[in-house]
């Protein structure tokens, strides 16, 4: 079989794609891992929420995945078949998937990615 150009870029995203959904799915595992060691070690531990932990955890790692299928769909839209109609279904789904990163990362870290991380008002501690 004789690889041209499209076959390569063609490829070269369904790895990326494959990358994104191995990263959502290891994190899933490794995050579920964690979590359930810490409620095995510290169950009722008021100074540690489990589960805030493992939302983070979790939240991180479909964030990286999500990153992993936007380029995928770039690199398989733009560079093999850029009509009208591909670029604007590629559109949709950046602006769907930047929507959930922005949304997700909000929960995670408690400020939008482009604001700095909230400072503790030292004022206000005891």
């Amino acid at each position: 079989m004789h690889w041209g150009f499209v076959d390569v870029v063609e490829l070269a995203g369904k790895v990326i794609d494959g990358f994104g959904v191995a990263i959502i799915v290891l994190g899933a595992f490794y995050a579920t891992e964690e979590y359930l060691r810490r409620q095995l070690k510290r169950p009722r531990d008021p100074a540690v929420d489990n589960y805030k932990m493992y939302r983070q955890t979790l939240g991180r790692s479909i964030l990286l995945g999500l990153e992993f299928l936007v380029a995928g769909d770039i690199i398989r839209t733009v560079a093999v078949k850029p009509t009208f109609t591909s670029v604007g279904v590629l559109a949709i789904l950046i602006l769907i998937r930047s929507f959930l990163s922005f949304s997700m990362e909000l929960e995670i870290e408690g400020h939008w990615p482009w604001q700095k991380k909230p400072k503790l008002d030292q004022t206000s501690v005891g």
